[in-house]
Formats: C-alpha cells, sequence, structure tokens
C-alpha cells in the first residue's frame, strides 16, 4: 500500500504536469488565432483563382496546357501533411494512416510519400515506402516563398513525366474540435466540380487580356502555389486546435486525479490516525492491567 509521502509525491506530479498542460493549451489558443486568420484570408483568393481556372478550363478544354492534360499511368506521389510535434490527439495518426491506405491500395512500386512534418516523416521510415523527399520545421516559419519552391519541385517532377498525379493528404480545419482528414489531388489540375463540358464555354462572356492562354499559362503554376499553401494552412490551423482540445482534456483529466488522489491521501491518513489512537488505547489498558495485577 502507498504510503502518505508516496501519495503526496503523486499529487505534486500531477499538479506539475497540470501546469504544463494548461500552459500549453493558451500557446495553441494564441497561435491557433493567428492561423485561423490566415487560413480565413487565404481561402477566398484559393477559392475565386479556382473558379477563375475552372472558366478557363472550360472554354479553352482540357488540353491547352499540360498540367491540366490526365495521364493513364499509376505512378502516384502523395505530399503527407502533419505537425512536427505530438500532443495533439490523433492529428497526426489519422494523416499518417490515411496516406498508408492510399500507399496500400496502389500497385507496388507505383506511389511513394513526400513528408511535410517529423512525424510523417518517423513514420514512413518505419514503412516500406521510400521517401521522396521531406520538410522539417515546414509548418512553424511558413513562408509562400518556400511554398512556391516546394510548388515548383512537384510541377517539375510532374512535367518530367517523373509523377502522373500528385496528391495532398492533409487535415481540413472546420473548427477548434474538428479537423477532417483530406487527400486532394493537386496535379494535374482538376476543375472545379460542376464544370460544363469543354468547348461550351462559361455561363458568362469574359473579355480577357492578354489572350486566354497566355493567362491560363500564367494561372495554373500558380493555382499549384495557392492550393499547396490553403492545405499548409489548413494543416497549420488544425494542429494548433487539436493541440488545444487534447491539452484542455489532459487539464481535466489531472485535475481529476488529484481529486481522487487527495481522497485517498485523507482516507490514508485517516486510517493511520485510527491506528495510532488504537495503540495508544491498547497501550493505556495493558499499562492499567499491569498496574491492577
Amino acid at each position: 500500500m502507498a504510503t502518505l509521502q508516496d501519495i503526496r509525491r503523486r499529487i505534486r506530479s500531477v499538479q506539475s504536469t497540470q501546469k504544463i498542460t494548461r500552459a500549453m493549451k493558451l500557446v495553441a489558443a494564441a497561435k491557433l488565432r493567428r492561423a485561423q486568420e490566415r487560413i480565413l484570408e487565404a481561402r477566398p483568393y484559393a477559392f475565386r483563382m479556382a473558379e477563375l481556372v475552372g472558366a478557363l478550363v472550360r472554354g479553352l478544354g482540357e488540353d491547352k496546357h499540360p498540367l491540366l492534360v490526365r495521364r493513364e499511368g499509376p505512378r502516384k506521389l502523395y505530399v503527407v501533411i502533419t505537425a512536427d510535434k505530438g500532443l495533439c490527439g490523433a492529428f497526426n495518426s489519422n494523416v499518417a494512416r490515411r496516406a498508408l491506405e492510399l500507399l496500400r491500395g496502389s500497385p507496388e512500386g507505383t506511389a511513394a510519400p513526400l513528408t511535410i512534418g517529423r512525424k510523417a516523416r518517423d513514420f514512413f521510415r518505419r514503412r516500406p515506402w521510400p521517401l521522396r523527399g521531406e520538410r522539417i520545421g515546414f509548418l512553424d516559419r511558413l513562408d509562400f516563398a518556400d511554398v512556391r519552391a516546394l510548388a515548383g519541385e512537384l510541377v517539375q517532377a510532374y512535367l518530367a513525366d517523373e509523377v502522373d498525379e500528385v496528391w495532398l493528404v492533409f487535415n481540413e480545419f472546420r473548427s477548434v474540435a474538428v479537423q477532417r482528414v483530406t487527400a486532394e489531388r493537386l496535379l494535374p489540375i482538376e476543375p472545379p466540380e460542376g464544370a460544363e463540358p469543354a468547348g461550351e464555354g462559361p455561363a458568362v462572356d469574359y473579355l480577357y487580356e492578354p489572350d486566354p492562354v497566355t493567362i491560363l499559362a500564367a494561372l495554373l503554376p500558380r493555382r499549384v502555389e495557392v492550393q499547396l499553401y490553403r492545405a499548409l494552412l489548413e494543416s497549420a490551423a488544425g494542429e494548433h486546435g487539436a493541440r488545444m482540445t487534447a491539452m484542455e482534456a489532459a487539464s481535466k483529466n489531472a485535475q481529476e486525479m488529484i481529486g481522487l488522489l487527495t481522497i485517498q491521501y485523507n482516507k490514508a491518513r485517516q486510517e493511520r490516525i485510527t491506528k495510532e489512537l488504537l495503540d495508544i488505547v491498547g497501550g493505556a489498558e495493558a499499562l492499567r492491567a499491569s498496574a491492577e495485577g
């Protein structure tokens, strides 16, 4: 049975852990606020660009640029986006499991992961799929220049016929407590759902200057950059939301454990006092019996 000193030590340990989890929750809340502002600012731009690309593709057809042409080959590259740190619930494991399902569903030797985040890299290092590349600390100092460089590498790999499709696997930020695992095709560029067949033209006649083909050639690489940037922002906001939720639950569990340990301590202390009183009473009775004898 644990002694009073052991129970006091456990209570102090849990209290120290609770202070850490509360501090981590506050830090995650502050980071979440900034990340949420960035993703809310980036979403309208990304969605509007997708609409513009869709309008151009509907008017010109999907054979006007190599980034639009679909290939029949099985070679796929999965860009798996996770966090560099843990303590955020199932945030990292959900993405890793989804990417693993996609890799297992591909013919052997035709798919490869490119990891962003330490957790994804460590996960796939223990798996039979060789890494196409890795990025560590990418989300902590997320900068559009770095995203542009990575997007350029992916576009170059696709244009060089090294891969037939590029997919993004990441957590889409829905709310503080909800992050949805999403697998989204990056290359070839897919027009928005509901696009009209090629040749029918957009619902509204726009005048483009310069010509639509030139605008499309300039927009498509930027579309890849923006889509990748949005996915990274979604993942960054989702990470902070998941960590905030996990630390709140950990703080609550620590408080419950402190309460249980306090009850256990009071019970053990009461038993010890009762035992000491019984020893005193027994000793007094023994002395009185000895005096009478």
